[in-house]
């Protein structure tokens, strides 16, 4: 059980068995049981690619051209190149430490089932219920994004828009009926999107880059107008593009061969990301500044940047794939949030109803619904009270931002005891690394808080302490209520 600190039975990778003489004693599962220990879940039902295209949703790379790279220009200017180089960095090297954990142990639980294996049991639900609330609140923003860029399109075309609340209800119910249909569906949905929506980003990048000519950019070179401060919150807000890229961890037990596959998923997603957006970071403002536009207050950046390409028709293609890519991105969360919660359901973290999985489908029913449902709801009060679709895409966002971040920063934390301790492996990378990685996912969570944002933005991080507080009671309440009635029997 999860009060004792630990989930239940996960797979072992056979490199254990090299260390074997060197380690403590750890249990091996036959094959029998491995297959028992998936939950319910579809057993090896994802081929690589299919897990690839999880990670790769999760982080929403065709997003970050379009909404994170005006942003990030905002405060980093000329640098905003150099702060998504260094950004990938950092992330980098927490997508090491996850990777490491993945190539022993695989389950639903993504990060939360590594946080169990080796931190207190309070640790481990700080973490499970971030990680929760990251991909619950980033489906929920996914949608709020959904819904405003729809009507920015509508109206630009016909004058018009469609109501937020119809939209933001059609795109929160197929995504949920996706995700409980079939894996493999889902999964193969998530991989055309985002496969279709980069190919026709990087054309126009290469296009623009052409047109250019093959000479550097003196004013990004030379990092014209960049401040230090400036800088280092551009450089915050980089490192935030690269969140869910460790979805993929969540089919642990869908994902054929998953001890293998899962950690090259994400080292990939690391990498693949880092590369497009440096180079889209780039190459949007030096195309912005060709067409005479100021790409921190254009609308829609990339369809500008189409036109400059001289393909003015990819600017209406890259809009609809926009779309196309949040509906992905909601699809990846749902689908994350609902096997994480599956097996905080098992551990006893969440109500045991949650633990059902459809005999059909082979999907966790009772978490699906109850995830789609989460993300819904604060969404349709907001539309409602006449929140436009970009202050939910912001305020949702940065409230899963939180939920990612700390979830990273104790993985990192967690994975030097937990290789020393389990697997006997102790080097001067494992003592360093996790470190570095976890320093750096501190820097960003206090670089997000002070200075103190304006605005709603400022009670954000009031609103994710008083979540985690009220989890946390309740978790102890739960547990002290679990020991009491096992002391009376």
């Amino acid at each position: 059980m999860f009060l004792e600190g630990r989930p239940p039975a996960m797979k072992t990778s056979s490199a254990v068995k090299a260390n074997a003489s060197n380690s403590p004693p750890i249990v091996k599962l036959a094959e029998q049981d491995t297959k028992a220990a998936g939950y319910g879940l579809r057993h090896g039902a994802l081929s690589p690619l299919e897990t690839l295209a999880q990670s790769i949703s999760g982080a929403c790379p065709t997003l970050t051209p379009f909404v994170t790279v005006p942003l990030v220009f905002t405060l980093a200017g000329n640098g905003t190149w150099l702060a998504y180089i260094l950004a990938t960095g950092g992330i980098l090297l927490v997508a090491w430490c996850i990777s490491r954990f993945a190539r022993y142990s695989s389950s639903p639980g993504s990060l939360y089932s590594y946080a169990a294996m080796i931190l207190p049991p309070w640790l481990s639900a700080t973490a499970a219920w971030s990680l929760l609330l990251a991909y619950v609140a980033g489906s929920a923003s996914n949608i709020g994004g959904f819904y405003h860029f729809t009507n920015v399109m509508l109206r630009d075309a016909t004058g018009h828009g469609i109501s937020t609340l119809l939209l933001a209800t059609i795109v929160a119910a197929v995504p949920v009926w996706l995700a409980w249909r079939d894996v493999k569906i889902s999964a193969r949905v998530m991989l055309a999107i985002e496969a279709v929506s980069v190919t026709v980003v990087t054309i126009v990048m290469v296009l623009v880059l052409l047109r250019h000519g093959l000479r550097g950019d003196p004013d990004q070179l030379h990092f014209r107008g960049v401040t230090a401060g400036g800088f280092r919150q551009g450089l915050v807000l980089a490192l935030y593009s690269f969140v869910g890229f460790e979805s993929a961890t969540a089919l642990g037990s869908e994902a054929r061969n998953p001890l293998r596959v899962i950690p090259r998923a994400v080292i990939q997603t690391a990498i693949l990301s880092g590369i497009f957006f440096t180079i889209c970071a780039y190459t949007e403002v030096l195309g912005l500044g060709m067409s005479g536009k100021d790409l921190g207050t254009t609308d829609l950046p990339l369809h500008v940047l189409a036109t400059v390409a001289g393909v003015p028709v990819f600017g209406l293609l890259i809009d609809i794939g926009a779309l196309f890519a949040l509906f992905a991105g909601i699809l990846a969360c749902l689908t994350a949030a609902a096997r994480v919660l599956l097996l905080m359901a098992h551990n006893g973290l969440t109500h045991g109803s949650l633990r059902t999985v459809h005999a059909r489908n082979e999907t966790p029913t009772g978490a699906i619904l109850a995830t789609g449902l989460a993300a819904f709801l604060p969404v349709a009060i907001l539309a409602v009270k006449g929140a436009s679709g970009l202050d939910v895409y912001g305020w949702l966002g940065t409230l899963a931002v939180y939920g990612f971040v700390v979830s990273y920063g104790l993985v990192c934390f967690a994975l030097p005891g937990y290789l020393r301790d389990q697997h006997g492996v102790e080097n001067a990378a494992t003592k360093t690394i996790p470190w570095i990685a976890f320093a750096a996912m501190l820097f960003a969570l206090v670089a997000n808080l002070y200075p103190v944002p304006e605005g709603a933005y400022g009670k954000l991080p009031y609103i994710y302490l008083a979540y985690l507080a009220i989890v946390l009671a309740w978790f102890v309440f739960r547990s002290r209520s679990k020991r009491a009635a096992g002391a009376a029997t």
